[in-house]
């Protein structure tokens, strides 16, 4: 099956948007200084980090509303605590909707992992044990939220540094049954998948072909960081060369899927972050 034969199942909620970066305050002065003075943004969409303008108003809003009215954007969160056995908190779902209508993005994710128990977060992003429990769990909560918002989500893959005892299963698998029983979508991060691939022996590109395409909303890129033996998902470094060429395996077995760099900390020149974007755009046409 071709490329575009397999993108053509992809669901109307989920379209091409082409290549996208996290949208960062340190870059808002360049983003609209290029805007004003009629400049070419070279950017497709603008990927939003939900938390950070879940508030009742002021600065932060009028930057997105800003941002917004430049490019498409989509909704991607770490809080929403999907995997853990705490209720759902309605108060963030609350909030979350409200960010969603003021926004209208093409969708939302956030990750698959849990992030808190007995109402205190962790602040990190805690994998699951991959077991027909954890599936039933997760997909329940995951159809209430969708339910809740009037809309599909994505869950996206953590990178992981250990395994637990309780797998009954490799990850690919317990991801993608998730989103079958949930009937969700995936965001697919490419270099967590190379980071847990070298944690734990496996090899990258069968957990890519694992991959139902028609359920893969948005891919992820960012650097990662080598702590031997062990990478870390770190999001301060260029795009390694692996991960550039795991991109473009995926690309070929899933067709066109849209793309977001991912640059959280030593955050760079907004010009260093569009150079990843044109790597990842030429990618993207020889591949397509």
């Amino acid at each position: 099956m071709t490329a575009r034969a397999r993108a053509a199942g992809r669901p109307e909620e989920a379209p091409f948007l082409g290549v996208g970066v996290g949208l960062r305050p340190v870059h808002y002065r360049e983003i609209f200084e290029r805007a004003d003075a009629g400049e070419a943004l070279p950017v497709d969409f603008f990927e939003i980090l939900s938390e950070n303008f879940m508030v009742p108003g002021g600065k932060p809003l009028r930057m997105l509303d800003r941002a917004c009215s430049l490019r498409p954007v989509v909704l991607h969160g770490v809080a929403m605590n999907i995997g853990s056995s705490d209720p759902l908190d309605d108060d963030y779902l609350g909030d979350l909707d409200r960010l969603a209508q003021r926004t209208q993005p093409h969708w939302l994710s956030d990750h698959l992992c849990w992030t808190g128990v007995d109402g205190k977060s962790l602040h990190d992003l805690v994998p699951l044990p991959y077991s027909e429990g954890v599936i039933r769990h997760v997909a329940d909560r995951v159809r209430r939220v969708q339910d809740r918002l009037g809309r599909r989500i994505a869950l996206e893959n953590v990178s992981s540094y250990m395994s637990f005892a309780d797998d009954a299963m490799p990850e690919w698998d317990f991801l993608g049954e998730i989103a079958e029983y949930a009937d969700c979508g995936i965001l697919l991060d490419v270099n967590n998948v190379f980071v847990s691939a070298h944690n734990h022996g496996f090899t990258p590109e069968t957990y890519i072909d694992r991959m139902p395409a028609e359920r893969v909303f948005q891919i992820h890129l960012a650097g990662h960081s080598e702590s031997p033996p062990l990478l870390i998902d770190t999001h301060d470094h260029p795009v390694r060369d692996e991960v550039w060429q795991l991109y473009a395996y995926t690309l070929e077995r899933l067709g066109p899927v849209s793309t977001s760099i991912e640059w959280d900390d030593h955050i760079p020149p907004f010009a260093v972050l569009l150079e990843e974007v044109e790597k990842a755009r030429k990618i993207v046409e020889r591949v397509l």
